[in-house]
């Protein structure tokens, strides 16, 4: 089954051989690879693709369509798309749709244009709709509470189990403790600094407990209260979020949901794992902000090296050199209906001793620079490698 439905409405007004011919040639050029369901006229399993369109071949279709709506919103349609080419009426027909659509107070769009327009656009929407997919019945796990100073980075959970269909499952951190003391002793697999060296096998333990923890719950992404391992096992969790991280499962620091919300978001559309990090030093006049954390996926780093955690000068650290040039800035709020999203450019990757070990100097524009010291989502935001404004715009629209 692909990820793309296209269904058809026609008026018996219209020749059925000559619409066919028409039909059949206006798809091939939008879709020359194929990958996509051709369902037709039956409509029985509409919705149970990430995308359906709906093919308006004619003129005259638009009470066709009328008589439809009331299933296909039974099938839980929430937004309507409208195929349309440039023969046969299509178009008017369409437009005719769509404006019925908006008198019910129904979201729509009408899909027209060139072949290769067609092409992007469509392929946006099934990216979107693909994500949305993804993310439908994954389940977030907090493991022990947000840290105590994200007094703003708080999560409305029913907004977001109804928006994304996801759930959550709250675990202790002592099921973490007790699942790393159960980890066999493990020998560094890197070469280590001298100061890092005792505690990189206490890492590998706490990784190998989240990674059992994972399958043992059914976990999709996870947020980790990590300041209480340094306290209860003197060590930290960096290694073992940026491992799984790197493996596919979306996972972040001080228990922080809405990052971990957005590390999903932006991992189910781009495919790109995203970096946690607070801006440490900012300049509006530039654009020229310092992102910093200890912690970065091993899938992002050009170079990686090993240290210990700065706030508390034991465990492990990681300082990876973020590849430079173009960069996407994101951050949604607990609540999903506050987002902020810029493009810029990765200028340069620093180390000093009195920040957190990653550190990456963005350049943004002015503007997007001062939404930082004006309303800001909280201190922590994600960066994505590359650029990925417009996907991710369409896909905060379509939630």
């Amino acid at each position: 089954m692909h990820t793309i439905a296209v269904y058809t409405i026609t008026s018996g007004l219209h020749d059925a051989a000559a619409v066919k011919g028409l039909s059949d040639a206006f798809l091939q050029e939008i879709f020359p690879s194929g990958g996509y369901d051709l369902c037709g006229a039956d409509f029985s399993d509409f919705g149970q693709r990430p995308l359906n369109l709906i093919y308006v071949r004619t003129g005259g279709a638009e009470g066709i369509f009328k008589t439809l709506l009331p299933g296909l919103l039974k099938a839980g349609c929430e937004k309507f798309f409208l195929l349309t080419s440039g023969k046969s009426n299509s178009l008017a027909a369409s437009l005719e749709i769509l404006s019925y659509l908006q008198l019910q107070g129904l979201p729509g769009e009408v899909l027209h244009g060139s072949g290769a327009a067609l092409r992007a656009r469509i392929g946006r929407l099934a990216r979107v709709a693909e994500a949305r997919r993804k993310l439908r019945d994954s389940r977030i796990a907090l493991i022990g509470q947000p840290s105590d100073w994200l007094i703003a980075s708080t999560v409305d959970r029913e907004a977001v189990s109804r928006r994304l269909g996801v759930g959550f499952t709250d675990l202790p951190i002592d099921a973490l403790v007790e699942a790393a003391q159960r980890q066999p002793a493990a020998s560094p697999d890197t070469p280590l600094p001298e100061k890092v060296r005792p505690y990189y096998p206490g890492a590998l333990q706490i990784y190998g407990a989240l990674k059992e923890m994972v399958g043992e719950y059914g976990i999709g992404a996870l947020t980790l209260r990590c300041f209480d391992l340094l306290t209860r096992v003197r060590n930290t969790g960096c290694v073992a979020l940026a491992r799984l991280n790197a493996e596919g499962v979306p996972a972040s620091c001080e228990g922080d949901v809405p990052a971990l919300l957005s590390m999903m978001m932006a991992r189910a559309l781009t495919g790109c794992t995203g970096f946690q990090a607070n801006p440490s030093r900012i300049d509006t006049e530039s654009g020229e902000l310092l992102f910093a954390h200890c912690t970065i996926a091993l899938d992002i780093p050009t170079r990686i090296a090993y240290d210990t955690h700065f706030e508390s000068g034991i465990g492990v650290g990681l300082h990876g050199e973020f590849p430079l040039g173009p960069v996407t800035v994101f951050k949604v709020s607990g609540d999903l209906t506050r987002c902020f999203i810029a493009e810029g450019e990765v200028l340069r990757n620093s180390y000093e001793d009195n920040l957190c070990r990653t550190q990456v100097c963005v350049r943004l524009s002015p503007a997007d620079a001062r939404y930082f010291l004006t309303r800001p989502i909280g201190n922590h935001h994600i960066l994505l490698p590359g650029y990925h404004k417009d996907l991710l715009e369409e896909f905060i629209q379509s939630i």
